[in-house]
């Protein structure tokens, strides 16, 4: 593998990030560092969205400019990215200058080709969706079934895209290319929708919208939403009409695309048939995650239950982020929806990463030095009875990732650290060294803390400075792929003092850990 491509949904700035957003981006970012150790380049772009109706509106009613509430909300985002350590290549605005100005240079190459013309359009416009729904889309009620609120009448004079010219082609492909769309179960959604679809509006008129790019060749009529924010995926690596960047050139097709599955059509039906309009390759996968609940409800500003992630490390007093990380990927299986709860979070939290995991080290280390004063003898390295299970794993997880199915690939290193807890308990080195047989007791040690090294490697993007303090204790290179990971990594000789055994974890209701405990 030479490169991996990967991106995000970029996030609608009329608001400030909420654990919907960070769990999609906490999902790319694991699958980034996961492909890290697969390949050595590795570019993940994410950004946020920052035109259209909603800014133009929510800006008028704070009594700021447009530009001024997505500068101040975009700052936001990425404050919450660098807290929850998203390791991202670059952060694209759709307000970049660079971004803008090859917008309108794709728009203006689908216009000249005849696959974009003007329209005058009456229709059911959904600000939420900022889309315009079909009758038959909407509740009894007459309602969006996603936002709850009823679309309004809106009749302009458009341009619109010929998305009917490459329904079939479209439908051919999903069906040939069964992994195009994750999971699989999405793509029946999609095809369904196929069924049905109509050309689509891509401008709005100027005296409706003002926030917009504007079309070149028409100053009364702005680039409606999804020419001018799906285009981020390549305008990002330096896409030209005319003169493609070898940046682009390199990277394009995305790997995948990491998006929400309520804005899947989108991703799925229009962004296929622009790229397919403009002759260009289609991204090889479309991953569409669920979304997230909160105690079961969905999250609601009604409800008041709309979670900052950033108040989830503050309230836990977390130093780091990598357990609200390991929470957020593993709470749900592929595609499907995920809860977050407090409770929920705290024992899972500290059963697997504090309990299973940084006890297992810790309590090595520790024996390591109690009897053998921190060394590994080369008497204490030989056939380790692990090493079948943990390589095996380390296969299993990498498949998983290659069906991103991340929460799936978490369950496999916690039974692989399961299946070492067990294997400690059946050999009792403590035991060993009572009976001063040494040297059997040497290598169980030596054999755990083996796999230790693997289960660093792998918990990794979930949870980098868990596993860098892992790896600093077992004197391991946390940068060797999962290619090369043997079952033999300990040196021998003097490994670790007693003074620098420090717990990788801390159960995050110990007064250690969370420090409102003291109070």
């Amino acid at each position: 593998m030479e490169k991996y491509y990967i991106t995000t949904a970029i996030d609608y700035v009329n608001g400030a990030p909420h654990i919907g957003h960070a769990y999609e981006k906490i999902l790319t970012d694991i699958i980034a560092r996961h492909y890290t150790q697969r390949c050595d380049d590795v570019y993940f772009l994410t950004g946020t969205d920052e035109h259209g109706i909603k800014i133009q509106k929510t800006a008028a009613a704070q009594g700021i400019t447009p530009k001024e509430l997505c500068d101040m909300n975009a700052k936001k985002f990425k404050d919450a990215w660098k807290a929850l350590d998203i390791d991202y290549k670059k952060f694209i605005r759709t307000t970049d200058e660079d971004h803008e100005k090859i917008v309108q240079k794709i728009f203006d190459k689908l216009l000249k080709q005849g696959d974009i013309y003007k329209h005058s359009y009456e229709g059911l416009y959904c600000q939420g969706c900022e889309c315009f729904l079909n009758p038959k889309d909407l509740t009894e009620d007459g309602l969006c079934p996603d936002h709850m609120k009823k679309p309004e009448v809106v009749k302009e004079e458009n341009y619109f895209f010929k998305l009917t010219k490459y329904k079939d082609i479209l439908i051919k492909y999903i069906k040939e290319h069964p992994d195009f769309i994750v999971p699989e179960f999405r793509a029946n959604e999609v095809l369904n929708q196929l069924e049905d679809i109509q050309d689509i509006s891509v401008s709005r008129a100027k005296s409706n919208v003002q926030w917009g790019i504007d079309v070149l060749s028409d100053s009364e009529q702005s680039i409606y939403v999804w020419i001018d924010a799906l285009s981020n995926y390549i305008t990002a690596l330096g896409f030209d009409t005319e003169n493609p960047s070898d940046t682009f050139k390199k990277y394009w097709p995305a790997d995948v695309h990491v998006i929400g599955k309520d804005i899947l059509k989108f991703h799925s039906i229009y962004w296929p048939a622009f790229l397919m309009a403009l002759d260009l390759p289609l991204p090889k996968h479309i991953f569409a995650h669920g979304w997230i609940t909160i105690d079961e409800s969905k999250m609601s500003k009604s409800l008041g239950n709309v979670i900052s992630p950033t108040s989830v490390l503050e309230s836990f007093n977390l130093e780091h982020p990598d357990a609200f990380r390991y929470y957020m990927a593993s709470s749900a299986p592929c595609g499907r929806d995920g809860n977050y709860s407090d409770n929920d979070f705290k024992e899972k939290v500290n059963a697997h990463l504090a309990n299973s995991m940084g006890n297992l080290l810790n309590r090595t280390l520790s024996m390591l030095v109690k009897y053998f004063d921190g060394e590994v003898k080369p008497e204490f390295k030989g056939e380790n009875p692990l090493a079948k299970k943990a390589l095996g794993t380390v296969q299993i997880v990498k498949n998983h990732f290659d069906n991103f199915e991340i929460a799936e690939a978490s369950l496999e290193i916690i039974s692989l650290v399961d299946a070492t807890n067990k294997y400690v308990q059946d050999n009792a080195p403590w035991t060993l060294a009572k009976e001063e047989k040494m040297i059997e007791c040497g290598q169980v040690l030596t054999n755990v803390l083996d796999i230790m090294c693997i289960i660093s490697t792998l918990i990794y993007p979930y949870c980098p400075n868990i596993a860098a303090d892992m790896a600093r204790q077992l004197s391991f290179n946390l940068k060797t792929k999962l290619d090369d990971l043997t079952a033999d990594n300990i040196k021998t000789g003097k490994l670790i003092s007693k003074e620098d055994i420090k717990p990788v974890f801390l159960r995050v209701d110990s007064e250690l850990a969370d420090k409102s405990a003291k109070k």
